[in-house]
């Protein structure tokens, strides 16, 4: 396979019989967990692997940069099924790796496949009715209307299960919803997006599925970003909202059921973290073999190869966290407090990886012009959402002491 990265200096050199393959997953699967997939598995894998990289990789960098989102790859999204595999939750290690490999390619379309499909749509599939499921399931899969999911607010993200402001109130056959949410992927296209509120009645919170057309919803898209620039997240203010009940969550009785699917998004974005980590192993082993210094690659010196080490060490170690954790989901035995460690340990290593990665490239690391420095500034929005590393070892540190440390 000949494969070219987004750059301008190593980007136009393809790899050859002399020069290591780069970008085709297995390869750098140094432990071979992928063997633990059935060869269709691996099939579907190698497959998706190609799609992204032939497809996505070449749209990239050039919306990043613009902070625009390249709708002209949603075809080639839907195509791949990546939604109802996610939605479904039939295949956990299967869809592990895909998450893997689109993350690998861009950390920004990975998340917009995550929103949508493991919390807007999977919460339907789980928490909905089978008329919620038959009116918003097949758009949501098909990817013709996009979902988001509404949780955050200014001023609440670690602690909105408890101090929420955002409100639903009933009456009658509807609801009205008053509030603001904040950070909300795909926050300024989703058609549909489900929001959470708390229920001025018996103070749980709720979900709703509102229509991004009703009256009183709007969606300003938040700029200035330094990372995840292609997700289009928002700040979305429901004045006086009114929302069918035929459209709220029965099975999100209250923080609990938004939990179930909190526990699994940290499972997603944990396997996003380890493929941005086989990202930066891709182009920091690529840039060493190709920068000449003093005469000769700069792979050649001791202490670039100790950086190349501990990023495939870190990556690998990530890896096999995550597909045991893979493995727990499908036996029904995930605990919150293993997704939390996961998501915690993982997003930690690849704060050192991505770091490391960037100094294999020196200068050309801060230049959006090389894919490290995406990779690097993208990082930092894992590291954050999901749950914070602080907040994810909270609830390990809660589960082995007995003794809860939130405030």
């Amino acid at each position: 396979m000949s494969t070219v990265i987004d750059s301008p200096e190593i980007g136009s050199v393809a790899a050859d019989a002399t020069t290591p393959e780069f970008f085709t997953g297995s390869t750098n699967d140094f432990f071979c967990y992928e063997d633990l997939l059935t060869p269709e598995e691996r099939q579907l894998v190698a497959e998706a692997r190609a799609v992204f990289e032939r497809d996505v990789r070449p749209v990239v960098a050039e919306h990043w940069n613009n902070a625009t989102f390249p709708f002209e790859i949603i075809p080639v999204l839907t195509a791949l099924n990546l939604v109802e595999l996610c939605a479904r939750g039939n295949n956990f290690l299967l869809h592990g790796f895909m998450t893997l490999e689109l993350s690998r390619v861009d950390a920004s379309i990975s998340t917009f496949v995550g929103v949508h499909s493991g919390l807007f749509a999977a919460a339907i599939a789980q928490l909905g009715t089978d008329d919620q499921r038959e009116r918003y399931l097949d758009d949501a899969i098909s990817l013709r209307k996009i979902g988001a999911f509404a949780l955050t607010e200014p001023e609440h993200g670690s602690d909105v299960s408890r101090n929420m402001e955002t409100t639903a109130t009933r009456l009658g056959d509807s609801w009205t919803l008053n509030g603001v949410k904040r950070w909300i992927g795909s926050g300024t296209f989703a058609a549909n997006v489900l929001v959470w509120a708390r229920d001025t009645a018996d103070n749980q919170i709720k979900g709703f599925i509102v229509s991004a057309a009703l009256d009183g919803f709007t969606a300003e898209k938040i700029e200035n970003k330094i990372a995840l620039r292609i997700v289009q997240n928002a700040t979305i203010t429901l004045d006086h909202v009114v929302v069918a009940e035929r459209d709220r969550l029965p099975g999100a009785t209250s923080f609990r059921d938004t939990n179930r699917l909190l526990t699994n998004s940290r499972v997603w974005v944990g396997w996003q973290t380890v493929g941005l980590q086989f990202a930066t192993y891709d182009y920091a082993l690529r840039y060493a073999l190709e920068r000449q210094q003093f005469g000769k690659p700069i792979a050649s010196f001791q202490l670039v190869q100790e950086k190349l080490v501990r990023i495939l060490e870190n990556a690998t170690t990530s890896l096999g966290t995550m597909v045991r954790i893979a493995q727990l989901q499908q036996a029904g035995t995930l605990r919150p407090e293993h997704a939390a460690m996961a998501k915690a340990s993982a997003s930690a290593r690849m704060r050192e990886s991505v770091a490391l990665g960037r100094s294999v490239l020196g200068g050309n690391g801060i230049s959006t012009s090389w894919g490290m420095a995406r990779v690097f500034a993208d990082a930092e929005a894992l590291y954050t959402y999901e749950g914070s590393y602080e907040i994810n070892t909270l609830v390990v540190g809660r589960a082995i002491t007995g003794i809860s440390a939130f405030l």
